[in-house]
């Protein structure tokens, strides 16, 4: 299933399925209005919530063609959002740096998150915004202490994010501590949808690319990822309790603007695709 957050006109968020990777959306708040509009709140209701979405995908009914719906982040309000650092071997050879022994975890703040085809807002603040496209993923059930073998159990589904990360502030700046130059408001579009894990083969088999108008400047594949999902999951929650809603990003494979000779960033008028096999792409205009 493809699970997404839509609306409309002003009516607010609402819970849909699309019935393909760009196509029409059911409406699961018309199937039952009993069901949350948020997708945080809807995942709270674990596996209930999700059968009962697959009942209104079976049914054919209250969907809603493309053109009358706009999407917006599959999640809005997620309690955190946890970023992965150095975490694709290709990446790190760019740097010519160490693999790292542990996962780098930092942070963006929820209120950076925008939708799949919404605007990046170019700070005034910083000269050097970066691109980098990522696979994420959602956390489905609650858990602590959470074992490798167990971690799947935990999470719902993938989907595509872009850590939009200004590099003045990440490198320059403020310590050199990350989380200023990662968390401008709009730096963190989603979506499109929550892919859910049964719909995806192999989560760490996936080609990942991001283009700047037009033009290829990452591809690599998912099988470039040092701490995978399960092994992340279990890591975070050694320190914290993972909620239903909680977002992960996993790290960016290699081709980012800073690292190329000479380095290259992102200027007003750009339009940036974040994409993954499987889950769909993000394309968003820079402002």
């Amino acid at each position: 299933m493809r699970l997404v957050q839509f609306q409309t006109g002003s009516d607010g968020p609402r819970i849909g399925l699309e019935e393909k990777d760009g196509g029409n959306v059911i409406d699961l708040n018309a199937f039952d209005p009993s069901l949350p509009r948020r997708m945080r709140e809807f995942l709270e209701e674990g596996d209930a919530a999700l059968a009962l979405a697959r009942r209104a995908q079976e049914s054919g009914q209250h969907i809603l063609p493309r053109s009358q719906v706009t999407l917006l982040a599959p999640i809005t309000n997620p309690g955190k959002l946890i970023c992965v650092g150095l975490n694709y071997a290709d990446h790190c050879r760019e740097q010519n740096i160490n693999i790292p022994e542990e996962p780098i975890i930092f942070s963006k703040f929820p209120s950076c998150i925008t939708g799949p085809y919404d605007d990046i807002i170019h700070p005034a603040e910083s000269n050097e915004v970066d691109w980098e496209v990522e696979l994420a993923f959602v956390i489905g059930k609650k858990g602590k202490h959470i074992k490798e073998s167990a971690a799947m159990d935990h999470v719902v589904g993938f989907m595509v994010a872009h850590d939009v990360t200004a590099r003045d502030w990440q490198m320059k700046r403020n310590g050199n501590q990350w989380i200023l130059g990662k968390t401008f408001d709009t730096f963190c579009p989603l979506g499109p949808a929550i892919v859910t894990k049964d719909s995806v083969t192999d989560p760490h088999k996936l080609g990942i690319r991001c283009k700047v108008n037009g033009e290829l400047v990452q591809d690599s594949n998912t099988n470039q990822m040092i701490f995978k999902t399960q092994a992340l999951v279990m890591w975070v929650s050694r320190f914290v309790t993972l909620f239903p809603g909680d977002v992960f990003l996993t790290g960016t494979p290699p081709g980012i603007g800073a690292f190329r000779k000479p380095p290259i960033f992102l200027k007003r008028g750009d339009v940036v695709q974040c994409e993954i096999d499987q889950l769909g792409a993000l394309r968003n205009k820079v402002v």
